[in-house]
């Protein structure tokens, strides 16, 4: 089940707080292909209310863990999302960014995590900003070092396709006509 925070005694007593600490587990979420985030994401900040606003804050934190889009090495990184909400208990009123309803007053971390990790995950992972990617002839992994297979030429946009197959949104090319 869920994590269901029933947060009625903070809305209803001024200055009030309290503290979340919680651990989701989302190893079996699938992104591209992959099941990268293989440790527990965590979350940790305050519900509290100052003035008869009462207001998340939080940070969440997660390990992407899954292969370079360029050269396929095993990469992990740490990422942290912010998150800054004022809770409403009922629906209405403005949908906005910065609005989270609660309905019943009550917050269902599972679906909070979730969604703000879900959102936040890197479009491109890479092993560094700069990774050299593999050889498209011998398949070496080029940032250990060239792999004297002849320099060719290759268009910008055949490199960019390349660079991007392992990206979902672009349709299968075929290369045999770009040679």
């Amino acid at each position: 089940g869920s994590m269901i925070l029933d947060l009625k005694c903070i809305f209803v007593n001024e200055n009030s707080s309290l503290p979340i600490e919680y651990a989701l587990d989302m190893s079996g979420v699938e992104f591209s292909g992959t099941y990268p985030l293989k440790k527990p994401v965590k979350i940790s900040g305050t519900v509290t209310n100052k003035a008869s606003l009462t207001v998340l804050d939080a940070e969440i934190t997660y390990e992407y863990s899954a292969p370079c889009d360029r050269c396929g090495a095993e990469t992990a990184k740490e990422y942290t999302v912010k998150v800054n909400k004022s809770l409403a208990p009922s629906i209405e009123g403005e949908e906005s960014d910065s609005i989270l309803p609660v309905p019943a007053m009550k917050l269902d971390l599972d679906e909070l995590v979730y969604s703000e990790v879900v959102v936040s995950v890197p479009m491109k992972h890479l092993c560094k900003e700069d990774c050299k990617g593999i050889c498209e002839k011998c398949g070496k992994n080029l940032n250990e070092g060239e792999c004297g297979c002849p320099k060719r030429e290759i268009d910008a946009l055949t490199a960019v396709i390349i660079n991007a197959r392992t990206d979902f949104a672009l349709p299968a090319v075929s290369m045999t006509d770009a040679r």
